[in-house]
């Protein structure tokens, strides 16, 4: 009679991880080395400390990651947008190094709002998303400014604007 093969706990918490997704990195990658910690240290205590750390270092590193991401997609919006005339639409599309959540979608500028701070435009933006066989689109509307430097840049107040800074 054949007996079982054991997994090893790794590989667990790789499957694991891989079903829950991204929102448990940082609590899986905590666990594995509070309990690695623990175990070759014999002190539980070192090894809840070193399991805490961990987890919010890698939760505030996913946290960073996916903000950049998000920058990425709107200024790829803002650029897009601000080479165009008021009603004019335009296709927009941004690959992330590693492929993961590439977005698209459609870009139309809907009005210019003229002041004594900026040119700034009004636009109305799709995304997007789902699987390959029935993908969903979404509108959005937001603003977008020209910089004195000549680029535009996403106006909205929203977490993956820079001007945020320690908040985010």
């Amino acid at each position: 009679m054949r007996r079982p093969t054991r997994c090893s706990p790794a590989v667990i918490v790789l499957l694991a991880s891989s079903v829950a997704g991204c929102g448990s990195v940082g609590g899986w990658t905590g666990a594995i080395a509070g309990i690695a910690t623990g175990t070759f240290s014999s002190n539980p205590a070192v090894g809840l400390a070193v399991g805490v750390t961990v987890k919010a270092a890698t939760d505030a590193e996913m946290k960073r990651l996916f903000r950049g991401m998000q920058s990425e997609e709107q200024d790829r919006i803002a650029e897009t947008a601000g080479a165009l005339e008021v009603g004019d639409r335009q296709q927009w599309q941004v690959h992330h190094p590693f492929h993961y959540a590439d977005h698209g979608g459609e870009v139309q500028v809907l009005a210019t709002i003229d002041n004594a701070l900026a040119v700034c435009k009004e636009v109305l933006f799709s995304v997007v998303g789902g699987d390959s066989d029935s993908p969903t689109r979404e509108w959005f509307v937001t603003q977008i400014c020209q910089q004195s430097d000549g680029r535009w840049r996403w106006a909205a107040a929203e977490p993956a604007i820079g001007r945020w800074g320690a908040l985010q």
